[in-house]
């Protein structure tokens, strides 16, 4: 019981104080916002990089990558696991199949993964892009399985549920869509989902320090790739009280597409302003991705491995809030004002969307 709380007190005694942020506008307010997050304890570590114009306008890490080392978030070299914005990732992957006529949005699941138990419906891989395929979501433990599955070994864990509504006539946003259209997209590609991506999305948009469990095995130092070093890897954490703890031990190789990669606020960032830029893919193909899909006439707010929505403010964005074990993560790419926002967060639910929202918010100011 004492090295409890000899532990808190060390925490609270290491941690920054919070600061005020009456009479503050603009980047200096948005500055001290997520100061005080880490300051008032509500996070570990973060790390923040906003573009305008694919001009940096801030880019800060706050509190700890490792706590117990006191190592510092580094916004351009801290990896995080980035949750749901792998799905982002995802959709392009996509996109390029589509264009080199490896995949087609409309075909069926099973002409590319015909060893899947029959349901009673068929479904087709705009619907698991979309969720509105009628696969099911996590049960249980499901959520942070510890398990070295390949993707095809993964699909034992739901292949044999029934869909939950006929596809096309629901929306039900999880990620095992993902794992089936990785699936498929490694079958019909005949190359491993993880070296496609790396391929024909990461290097040709120099996303460098974006990676996959299988390339940065965040469970161990034992593999990290060529030349990075191990205190670039944030540890990850799940609040307490008064504190944090590690979080439990994950592997989350097999649904890489839907929330497996890991990176930084400067990758993340970047991919926002290639968004913007439209690169490495046709206008008809971010199209695609960018518009919402609709269920019965009306917009499910997603399209093709994006969120496309609005902010807390009214402001259309695209883009996605992760959430995942020991992290959670904002990317938003506001198309209008021509601006990208990421921010990665070491810490399983921190609850601090609200506060995000706010600083973001006064970013806004700065370049209103």
């Amino acid at each position: 019981m004492n090295s409890l709380f000899a532990h808190i007190k060390q925490f609270f005694s290491n941690s920054p104080k919070v600061k005020s942020v009456e009479g503050l506008q603009g980047l200096e307010k948005a500055d001290m916002l997520f100061h005080d997050l880490v300051a008032e304890g509500q996070v570990p570590g973060m790390a923040i990089t906003a573009l305008k114009n694919g001009q940096t306008l801030l880019q800060k890490g706050y509190g700890y990558a490792d706590l117990e080392r006191k190592i510092q978030v580094d916004a351009k070299k801290t990896v995080f696991r980035i949750a749901s914005i792998s799905k982002c990732i995802t959709g392009l992957a996509l996109g390029k199949m589509v264009e080199e006529g490896i995949v087609d949005l409309e075909a069926s699941f099973y002409a590319y993964v015909p060893y899947y138990p029959k349901k009673t419906y068929d479904f087709i891989l705009r619907q698991l892009a979309g969720h509105t395929a009628g696969i099911r979501g996590y049960r249980g433990k499901e959520y942070a399985l510890n398990k070295d599955f390949s993707i095809k070994d993964s699909i034992a864990i739901f292949k044999n549920d029934p869909l939950l509504f006929e596809p096309g006539q629901g929306y039900l946003y999880n990620s095992f869509d993902f794992v089936l259209l990785s699936l498929a997209m490694q079958e019909a590609s005949g190359v491993p989902f993880q070296d496609y991506v790396r391929e024909n999305i990461l290097m040709p948009l120099g996303l460098k320090n974006t990676f996959s469990p299988m390339d940065f095995n965040v469970s161990s130092s034992a593999r990290l790739p060529i030349g990075q070093a191990v205190e670039n890897k944030a540890e990850f954490y799940t609040k307490r009280a008064l504190s944090f703890k590690k979080a439990a031990e994950v592997n989350n190789s097999y649904k890489l597409a839907g929330g497996g990669f890991l990176s930084t606020s400067e990758d993340v960032a970047r991919l926002g302003q290639a968004i913007l830029e439209q690169k490495l893919l046709k206008k008809e193909t971010y199209d695609q991705l960018l518009t919402s899909q609709e269920v019965n006439g009306k917009p499910t707010f997603y399209g093709l491995g994006f969120q496309v929505s609005q902010d807390v403010q009214g402001r259309p964005f695209v883009g996605h809030v992760g959430s995942s074990v020991g992290a959670y993560t904002n990317f938003f790419v506001y198309p209008e004002e021509e601006l990208v926002v990421s921010v990665l967060i070491n810490c399983t639910a921190p609850k601090v969307q609200e506060k995000l929202d706010g600083a973001i918010a006064a970013i806004f100011e700065n370049i209103a």
